[in-house]
């Protein structure tokens, strides 16, 4: 009888372990997407089918959420309901997130997102709208408002980053993104893995304040599929050089914009970019929230809104200066 040898029994093992890791993520995907269906509307730019979320009446606010994360965030903080009281409220899943696709025929940068996302909005006929980015959508945000600056009448900034710097977690969430060995992990170890960090990621995120108990509704499942890791994985690639790409044009803007950051931030240093940014941009005003963490569209809903109305309404901005105040974490029913 033929035996194998000591390797060739390794490389079996792993190969079945794959094939099984495998069965169990395309089951959990497609558990995932039928207990989960689009809430939105979609609208095809270019070839790319975007999914967004639509309420309200009034002046247009768009809305942009961070890495690893959908439209629905915006749904689980309050912040869309609350905005679609005075205004017409456009959340969209940005490329490769929720159920937007994201072509790999095309690098995502912030300006290529921006540009997409300014057609989509003249296709759904929203000719200026106030722009929320929160954490990586921050900078498609500001992208948008640099290219587009007819279609931005202010910015309102959350948890961003803003300038290059270095990152740890580049290397470890690049995995992924790594041709034909990131598309195996992917379909594979990736999701197991993240599924298992989960909760400290989770934590780390809001931090410090406590996880938000709407959040705990999150989807988790959603956020691992393989098309939306590799998203992930691909921002997080990008975030540096696409800071370090957008820096030198900050002083282009001249609009009005709000940057909010949370004290004890720990994705987005606030001191090395919020604080940096509110310097250079003259017509900003800054919003430093104690100890609100990255996460501040759960614990700052009320000055957000406040922060929209006045652009939106045209209400005079207070004098630009750095305001700190207390973060009241919301109970969302």
């Amino acid at each position: 009888m033929l035996q194998l040898s000591k390797k060739q029994t390794a490389w079996a093992a792993a190969a079945a372990a794959l094939a099984a890791a495998y069965v169990v993520v395309r089951s959990k995907t497609k558990q995932a997407e039928a207990e989960n269906p689009p809430t939105g509307e979609f609208v095809t730019v270019d070839g790319v089918r975007l999914h967004y979320v639509r309420r309200g009446a009034g002046p247009a606010v768009v809305l942009l959420h961070g890495n690893g994360a959908t439209s629905l965030d915006f749904e689980l903080s309050g912040l869309i309901d609350m905005l679609a009281r005075e205004h017409t409220v456009i959340a969209f899943d940005r490329p490769g997130f929720g159920y937007s696709d994201r072509p790999r025929s095309t690098v995502w940068t912030p300006p290529e997102q921006a540009a997409l996302l300014g057609k989509a909005l003249r296709q759904l006929h929203v000719d200026q709208a106030v722009v929320v980015g929160h954490s990586w959508g921050t900078l498609v945000a500001l992208a948008m408002a640099m290219d587009n600056p007819g279609l931005v009448n202010g910015l309102v900034l959350m948890g961003g980053y803003y300038y290059p710097s270095p990152r740890l977690d580049v290397a470890l969430m690049a995995g992924p993104a790594i041709p034909v060995l990131g598309d195996v992990i992917r379909f594979t170890i990736s999701p197991l893995v993240s599924r298992l960090l989960w909760s400290g990621l989770v934590k780390k995120v809001f931090s410090p304040q406590p996880v938000a108990e709407s959040f705990k509704r999150w989807p988790k499942w959603l956020s691992l599929r393989p098309s939306q890791l590799r998203a992930s994985s691909a921002e997080s690639v990008l975030m540096v050089p696409a800071a370090a790409n957008l820096r030198d044009r900050y002083a282009e803007i001249t609009m009005p914009v709000t940057i909010f950051t949370g004290t004890g931030d720990k994705i987005a240093n606030p001191g090395h970019n919020a604080e940096r940014l509110h310097r250079e941009l003259l017509q900003s005003q800054l919003h430093s929230v104690q100890d609100a963490g990255h996460m501040l569209h759960y614990v700052a809903q009320d000055d957000i809104v406040r922060a929209v109305g006045d652009i939106t309404h045209d209400r005079p901005h207070m004098d630009f200066q750095l305001t700190t105040h207390h973060a009241a974490p919301q109970v969302l029913h």
